[in-house]
């Protein structure tokens, strides 16, 4: 899921800043809209761009282990369950690179860049209008208060992450499908894939499993908020003398790892749906989420729930490192620009 390594770079410098302080500045400064208009304006777009090549090239650099994920995860639906016991990361990668050639770790990574740059900017823009909304509905009088302004923020997050979700699905399910190949090439390409869905599936196709993954978006957001917000406090509270970035990248593991550990059963699901009647394949699951819940721990047990967690794990330290200094960097580059 998206959010599970963005809080710490939402907002800009949200990561340094804890809900209380930003209310408190927010309280202590509020220019008029005449005074803000053109700087703000001039700030999200560099914002936007900053996190949107951030995000991309963090994919990039993490996309073997992205893909290894995708693979573990899908293995159950075609392979003999007594088979799965023998799969292990260096076995998979070596068989990816004698079978497929170094370059197919990044099978798909060019749709997973295609899918950031739109699902940040839907993100960002819908954040601001349930923003608005969400105050409307509490009434001005509750503005600036933090209780109120904590729920916006988890609810506006969250709907906001549902909408993106939606609007950019297909893409997703794009790239499910192309990291899911392995010898047998079914899929030629982005466009080849639109075109191939749109014929054997119908346009509905394109949305298979996006039920799992509207029921992730929330549980991720707020796991990954409350578990980030937690640990920094608790961290600058015992050692204030820390350096804000060592906190950040620390504590933004630690809940992106939290937040993969609740909703992977979830992505695991979706992988699933995705990948249904994929390369003219017979369906296997034809029960919804929850009947697909309950094919997999029939036949695969718990662990079938959690297959390909260990690749995600190594994926979330180095993606949140990547995704900060990146972001830092561009934001100090694009500052520059007059």
């Amino acid at each position: 899921m998206e959010a599970r390594v963005g809080v710490v770079v939402e907002g800009g410098q949200r990561a340094r800043s804890s809900p209380t302080q930003v209310f408190q500045q927010q309280r202590q400064s509020q220019p008029t809209r005449s005074q803000t208009q053109t700087p703000n304006q001039i700030g999200t777009v560099q914002q936007l761009l900053a996190g949107g090549i951030a995000g991309a090239f963090s994919k990039t650099c993490t996309a073997p282990l992205a893909r290894l994920t995708i693979l573990f995860q899908v293995q159950g639906m075609h392979s003999d369950v007594s088979a799965l016991s023998k799969a292990s990361i260096w076995r998979e990668a070596s068989r990816i690179i004698n079978e497929e050639g170094f370059r197919a770790f990044w099978k798909g990574n060019l749709v997973t860049i295609a899918h950031r740059l739109p699902y940040s900017s839907v993100s960002f823009y819908a954040y601001e209008r349930y923003k608005n909304l969400l105050h409307s509905i509490l009434g001005e009088n509750r503005r600036g208060n933090m209780s109120s302004d904590v729920c916006v923020h988890f609810v506006g997050g969250g709907l906001a992450g549902i909408t993106a979700a939606s609007a950019t699905y297909p893409l997703d399910l794009v790239r499910t499908r192309l990291a899911a190949q392995t010898n047998a090439t079914y899929y030629r390409g982005i466009w080849h894939s639109f075109h191939t869905i749109c014929r054997d599936e119908g346009f509905m196709g394109l949305y298979k499993g996006l039920g799992p993954t509207l029921l992730g978006v929330g549980p991720s957001i707020a796991i990954s908020f409350s578990v980030y917000e937690t640990l920094r406090s608790l961290w600058q509270s015992n050692r204030p003398d820390d350096s804000p970035v060592i906190i950040s990248l620390a504590c933004g593991s630690l809940s992106g790892i939290a937040s993969s550990t609740a909703t992977f059963p979830l992505d695991l699901v979706r992988r699933r749906m995705q990948l249904e009647g994929a390369g003219g394949r017979a369906r296997v699951y034809n029960t919804g989420l929850f009947g697909t819940l309950g094919n997999i721990m029939k036949s695969e047990g718990l662990r079938g729930l959690y297959r390909g967690i260990i690749p995600e794990y190594l994926k979330v330290v180095p993606s949140v490192g990547i995704v900060f200094m990146t972001y830092e960097t561009l934001k100090m580059l694009l500052s520059r620009i007059p």
